[in-house]
């Protein structure tokens, strides 16, 4: 049982106007949403780190705030077994203290720092994510190949996730019958180019991004321009050619490579990072060494597709890339995640290296790009 004394907000209210020292010890993040009224904010880290340079006074009066009450209680045990006499913590915390109506302040934060931490607050909360984390989101940059089905969610959370400079290359215009699949664009964006409708949804959403649209047909001669100082790739493509580029382009540069591609009421998701991991993970070629015969994969224009497939595959995919900024789990990288809607099953499929593959086999020097539509042609 606690020996640690847990007050109502309303006796923590009153023992603070009358000279407690009321301590909130949520991260800065946190309190930024609003703190009591009268409470200094020192994190529970740095106060059980360094507890007399904050608390000088052993038999001072100190009251403990959190969001729900846990940390309080703990950081309250913590100092109470250091010695100090006349400590309590206010139960049901921040939380409590909103409910029964008690006074709350806003920090002073600059709007960029209010921005961050509302934005960005169920990130922050994670471990796995944390400020560090958030803030080399902001600072990475993704390149989406496509701005249709795939890439219109995948944007969307990309953006939404704080993924700070997202370039996005499509050549195409927003016709009538991609909406019922590509989320980014709507009725009014008919007609108009998919980058610069995506640019100003996006923007919307999440005005502080840099979104670089580029209103280009990708191919060898501005590949490498455009995965210049890029750390991630979203393959949004539709068509083989681009598929092969991008892998070959995506090896050369070292940067990994996330692949998606739906079908009627099909999909499928990998990563491939053989670029910088030869040998140990294999690559689009490697699954596919060449591409199948056109009557054996047509495109959506030409077979169809569920509308919210492309939705399913472009999340999977964002989800990829955000593992693969902040380094955390276990990316698909020699794994092909299969799905079937129609009988709403998962299926995962492990895919080793090629190690006669003529571009990521290990030793093997960049011959250089090649006419993808012949070769893709020629099957």
């Amino acid at each position: 049982m606690s020996a640690i004394l847990e007050i109502t907000p309303e006796h923590a209210h009153q023992r603070a106007l009358h000279g407690a020292l009321l301590i909130d010890v949520r991260e800065a993040h946190e309190r930024a949403t609003g703190m009591a009224e009268g409470a200094r904010g020192i994190a529970q880290g740095d106060l059980q780190a360094e507890p007399t340079a904050h608390l000088p006074a052993l038999d001072r009066e100190i009251l403990l705030i959190c969001q729900s009450g846990k940390r309080s209680l703990d950081t309250a045990t913590a100092l109470h077994d250091l010695g100090y006499t006349r400590i309590a913590s206010v139960h049901g915390g921040t939380t409590a203290w909103r409910a029964a109506g008690l006074p709350l302040v806003q920090p002073l934060q600059s709007d960029d720092e209010r921005d961050f931490n509302e934005r960005y607050s169920r990130h922050l909360l994670l471990p796995q994510v944390g400020v560090a984390g958030q803030q080399a989101l902001l600072g990475a940059r993704v390149l989406l190949l496509g701005a249709g089905g795939l890439g219109s969610p995948a944007a969307f959370y990309l953006a939404a996730a704080g993924v700070g400079h997202l370039r996005i290359a499509d050549d195409d215009v927003v016709d009538r019958s991609n909406l019922h699949r590509q989320i980014l664009h709507t009725d009014a964006s008919v007609g108009q180019p998919k980058v610069l409708s995506a640019r100003e949804r996006l923007l919307a959403l999440n005005p502080r991004l840099d979104v670089d649209a580029v209103q280009a047909r990708v191919t060898s001669d501005n590949i490498d321009a455009l995965l210049e100082g890029v750390d991630v790739v979203l393959d949004g493509s539709d068509n083989f050619p681009l598929r092969y580029l991008l892998n070959d382009a995506c090896i050369k540069h070292g940067i990994p490579l996330v692949y998606g591609a739906v079908e009627r009421f099909t999909g499928q998701v990998s990563v491939f990072d053989a670029g910088r991991q030869r040998g140990h993970a294999p690559c689009y070629r490697c699954l596919f060494p060449e591409p199948p015969p056109p009557e054996f994969a047509p495109n959506c224009a030409e077979a169809g597709v569920l509308g919210v497939l492309p939705g399913m595959v472009g999340l999977l995919q964002a989800t990829e890339v955000l593992k693969l900024l902040l380094g955390i789990g276990e990316p698909l990288v020699g794994r092909l995640l299969t799905f079937d809607a129609l009988a709403m099953r998962f299926r995962e499929i492990r895919l080793a290296p090629d190690p006669a593959c003529p571009v990521c086999a290990p030793g093997q020097a960049f011959p250089g790009y090649i006419d993808y539509t012949a070769f893709c042609s020629s099957s």
